[in-house]
């Protein structure tokens, strides 16, 4: 099995948008190392969109840009490679990427064999200028079959925006992450669209194939390609501890050589990290909360999540998306724990790293606007 839990890893995109370089990619590798990210689990190093020629070349190959990639593209994987990372490529299922250079389309065999002679490990295929005459569930699968005739590993990232109603048919064509809806960009809005469109879809996780809910704008601080306003603090960490407990994929999106150290302690956090790699890969329940109907919260900006954990033990995840302080609260009996039973709950706060005791019925707090509180938590016997 290729992806056992969610693939983690860098991408160019948000940062560089179409100034991709040999020199921001290598850098981008040394401080993955550096910085203690590949340590905490982040292997793969992404070029997204704007590598290649505009043209193909005479024998129909793909080729690389030879002023923004002078060493070519097997030396600069060669190069990620060296670091003990994984290197990861762009293309698209269209006539042309979406930024105008050449896709794939009736060229998936001959590319996938490029991409895997020039040591590929990871190919993000996107789904601009679809030629309407198929549908994309047939043309996901004609690229996951020449990746496999390759004879290389190379991960399957199908990026097609949910059109089609991608969830339905991701697995079946050989994708090993996909995604399902538009671009999150550096603003507080488009996450929380995004986080709030994406519940729906966790569902449809598992190992081997997993719902992506885009890039990690975490730390870009209205810097980059994608920058639009930019976040605050808290905001981010409610990107990355949704992404985290939804099972999604983590690729970072911010300038690695700008992280401060409250988002590197954020992107490196080992519980939240623990709980996205978690070997059983299980989706979260979620819960509606108890709201004031005077307010007209909507029921969808305040909600928790509940997950299964490998080792017996749970995670819990209150998320504030509205613009007021709200009351949480966690009812023990949603979660098939009824107040008769002989055990109580023991919570773990993750981001204050301290325990919180027993708690038997419900579990309760205010949580402040755009904002949320993590928790891993298990059952404790009553004594």
């Amino acid at each position: 099995m290729l992806v056992q839990s969610p693939p983690m890893g860098w991408n160019s995109w948000n940062t560089f948008g179409p100034d991709v370089c040999e020199a921001a990619v290598k850098e981008a590798a040394d401080l993955l190392v550096s910085l203690g990210l590949k340590d905490a689990g982040y292997e793969y190093v992404v070029i997204d969109d704007c590598w290649a020629l505009r043209r193909r070349n005479e024998d129909g190959r793909l080729v690389a840009d030879p002023d923004k990639f002078p060493s070519g593209m097997k030396a600069l994987a060669d190069y990620v490679h060296s670091k003990g990372l994984k290197f990861g490529i762009y293309s698209c299922v269209g006539v042309l990427t979406c930024a105008g250079y050449p896709g794939s389309y009736e060229h998936e065999f001959e590319d996938a064999e490029t991409f895997a002679s020039w040591g590929v490990d990871f190919l993000k295929y996107d789904y601009c200028f679809k030629p309407s005459a198929f549908d994309g569930a047939q043309l996901y699968n004609r690229m996951a079959m020449a990746l496999r005739a390759t004879g290389r590993d190379i991960l399957f990232s199908a990026c097609s925006w949910g059109h089609q109603d991608t969830v339905k048919w991701a697995r079946a064509v050989g994708a090993h992450m996909f995604r399902s809806d538009t671009d999150v960009h550096d603003f507080y809005t488009k996450i929380r669209t995004v986080s709030i469109n994406q519940i729906p879809n966790i569902c449809y996780s598992a190992p081997n194939c997993y719902n992506d809910m885009d890039m990690l704008v975490c730390g870009m601080k209205n810097n980059g390609f994608v920058a639009k306003g930019g976040c605050t603090d808290e905001e981010y960490r409610l990107q990355f501890a949704l992404w985290a407990l939804c099972g999604s994929p983590l690729f970072i999106g911010s300038d690695l050589s700008k992280l401060d150290g409250d988002t590197l302690s954020l992107l490196t956090n080992k519980h939240l990290l623990a709980i996205n790699q978690d070997k059983e890969a299980r989706p979260p329940f979620r819960f509606s909360q108890w709201r004031d109907t005077d307010e007209r919260l909507a029921e969808e900006e305040l909600f928790l999540l509940w997950k299964h954990l490998d080792n017996g033990e749970y995670a819990m995840g209150f998320f504030n998306f509205s613009d007021v302080r709200r009351g949480c609260f966690a009812k023990f009996t949603d979660f098939g724990l009824p107040a008769t039973a002989p055990f109580g709950v023991s919570l773990f706060d993750i981001f204050e790293e301290k325990e919180l005791g027993v708690f038997k019925d419900y579990y309760s707090m205010e949580l402040e606007p755009h904002s949320c509180a993590v928790f891993r938590a298990r059952l404790v016997r009553d004594e």
